[in-house]
């Protein structure tokens, strides 16, 4: 067993909390519904809308699809047809019928024809969700995805994930990079649980040994982002585009807070398989949650979490962006399971109160996805309401077991607390 008793009082035992959950998680899948294009599904705006110009992106769609393939495990009408439609992106426009794998837009009509780890465990991750969820099409779009990351972009030698490629998988990037090994792990988790296939935790294993037990450990639990080729931190990595979306300088505490989520799920999955399983898996994810706490919330002067931090842990980028406050509630809410700690309680309220407070847009739908620093709606990093996935993945987590990975526990109906 990874859990521990809950405290009686606790939010995660409350019949009344999980259905506020639940209301807020058909809410935001009804806003994201309105995202759907013919080649995928795209960025709506503010009030949740397509713009005229709106085209499908490889992210969104994988994101969207399993979302949806969530909502449709555990029993919720009217979704399987827009997994279906996430699968048929996939595996039509979206793909590289040429040469293998996926464009970030439908026949890379951005002009970008890279390969991107990124995207593809994204792809691996919605393929298998869609498996659980039973869409047609799916477990050919998990197998090609598997091949893909086989074939390219798992490195043994390095134990983690190359980061990209031209399209004809030539021209490897001198760059390593934790958020897409962060996202792989995510994917293998949910690999491990659709195939069978152990592998996936072992290769998960790998890459938390190197990006967290080993680098971050010696960081004060603080993640670093970015590596050269052979795994050398690059500190000065764009310095001079702190707010970059994927790749901003310096720390990112809400990595932090996804990684310490992540690394329990690692834990309970490999107990569960009968796998060797470090002690210090746990021991990590909380110093992951106490450094991102430390350093990251309230530590400007107002509530709510930074979205970067130079390498003294003074803010660089002050904006805060809705899925570092999801992550971090995500995070409190397993860490609260696995350790039974009442301080976990505690900002696992605290994170929530801010998100209603602040983020849920109860006018116009969704959550806003980016504030100021004076926590007034913002678009300096981040315009209109395009991302379900991380907000939706936060109200149905607290319902949910550190393992299996979620679809596989939708699909299972192991809810914690039935909705």
């Amino acid at each position: 067993m990874t859990t521990q008793p809950l405290p009686a009082s606790s939010w995660l035992n409350a019949p009344a909390h999980h259905a506020w959950l639940a209301a807020e998680g058909q809410r935001l899948l009804s806003f994201a519904k309105s995202s759907r294009l013919p080649d995928g599904f795209g960025n709506l705006d503010d009030k949740g809308r397509l713009a005229a110009s709106a085209r499908a992106e490889t992210m969104n769609t994988a994101r969207m699809t399993h979302s949806f393939a969530m909502a449709h495990a555990m029993g919720l009408p009217g979704y399987a047809e827009w997994v279906e439609h996430g699968v048929a992106a996939l595996r039509g426009p979206l793909r590289d019928s040429e040469h293998g794998g996926w464009f970030a837009a439908p026949h890379a009509q951005d002009g970008n024809t890279g390969k991107a780890a990124y995207l593809h465990a994204f792809v691996a991750l919605a393929a298998s969700s869609a498996v659980v969820a039973g869409a047609p099409g799916a477990q050919t779009l998990l197998n090609d995805a598997i091949h893909i990351i086989d074939q390219f972009f798992w490195s043994e030698e390095e134990g983690a994930m190359l980061e990209s490629f031209a399209q004809d998988w030539s021209g490897i990037e001198a760059y390593r990079g934790a958020n897409s090994n962060m996202h792989a792990t995510e994917a293998f988790l949910a690999l491990a649980d659709v195939t069978g296939d152990t592998r996936w935790l072992d290769r998960a294993l790998r890459i938390v040994e190197r990006v967290i037990h080993r680098h971050a450990a010696d960081n004060q639990f603080m993640v670093i982002e970015h590596f050269d080729s052979r795994w050398q931190p690059v500190h000065g990595y764009n310095e001079d585009n702190p707010a970059d979306g994927f790749r901003p300088y310096g720390i990112t505490p809400g990595h932090g807070f996804e990684w310490a989520r992540l690394v329990l799920h690692l834990e309970a999955a490999r107990l569960q398989a009968g796998l060797v399983t470090p002690d210090w898996l746990v021991s990590d994810a909380k110093g992951l949650f106490a450094s991102a706490c430390e350093y990251a919330w309230s530590v400007d002067g107002a509530p709510g979490i930074v979205y970067t931090l130079d390498w003294q842990h003074q803010p660089v980028v002050r904006e805060r962006l809705h899925w570092t406050h999801a992550e971090a509630s995500a995070a409190a809410q397993a860490l609260l399971k696995r350790t039974g700690e009442l301080h976990y309680e505690t900002w696992y309220r605290r994170f929530w109160e801010f998100c209603e407070t602040h983020f849920i847009d109860r006018r116009h739908g969704s959550w806003h996805h980016e504030l100021s620093p004076h926590n007034q709606p913002s678009c300096n990093i981040w315009g209109g309401k395009p991302d379900l996935y991380h907000a939706w993945q936060a109200v149905v987590l607290p319902a949910l077991p550190l393992a299996p990975s979620m679809a596989s526990a939708l699909g299972a109906g192991r809810y914690v607390t039935r909705w």
